[in-house]
């Protein structure tokens, strides 16, 4: 009787928010076919760091099922991706990973969004009354006696100051943030 119902299965093809879009870059780095520097994976969900981050520890968290639209997302993907955001938060502002415990998460749907696969940005914030990475300045007055950035000025400075991640940092920076995992 198993036999029977297994093989009604076979050749069936995959339900439509299971199947993987060959050409997206998400789905070819969780095949395996394009590098990543992981943080996390389970059956369910991985965590990369950004290839172009904002800043210092700057993850995306991706279901490995390619669904376009977040408000696609079956409700226990969702769960799974929710819990591994919250795991990768943690380990990002635990101890010695950022110094600093400030973030935002992020998640588009079709505006902004570069990739068409849903994926969660875990994005460190800047530190504000001193240099922020990548050598855009806080905002506190403080200073160098320096004027404060609008909001607008400090987002496009850190657009501007984005830079392709090295694969150096990101080996160094990995174990620091798995370690809280």
């Amino acid at each position: 009787m198993t036999s029977f119902i297994i093989k009604a299965h076979e050749e069936r093809p995959a339900h439509r928010e299971w199947a993987q879009d060959a050409e997206c870059a998400f789905c070819r780095i969780i095949r395996g076919e394009l590098p990543a520097s992981k943080v996390y994976e389970d059956d369910k969900v991985m965590a990369i760091l950004d290839i172009m981050p904002l800043r210092e520890g700057h993850t995306l968290v991706i279901p490995k099922a390619h669904i376009s639209r977040v408000s696609e997302l079956p409700a226990e993907l969702a769960a799974a991706v929710g819990e591994t955001v919250s795991k990768v938060a943690h380990a990002l502002t635990l101890g010695k990973s950022l110094d600093h415990t400030g973030l935002n998460v992020v998640c588009n749907q079709e505006y902004a969004q570069a990739v068409p696969h849903v994926h969660y940005h875990i994005i460190p914030a800047p530190k504000f009354g001193a240099e922020s990475a990548k050598g855009v300045e806080a905002t506190d007055k403080a200073v160098g006696g320096k004027a404060p950035l609008t909001r607008r000025e400090m987002h496009q400075k850190e657009f501007e100051a984005r830079e392709e991640l090295d694969e150096d940092d990101a080996k160094a920076l990995l174990p620091r943030i798995r370690s809280h995992l």
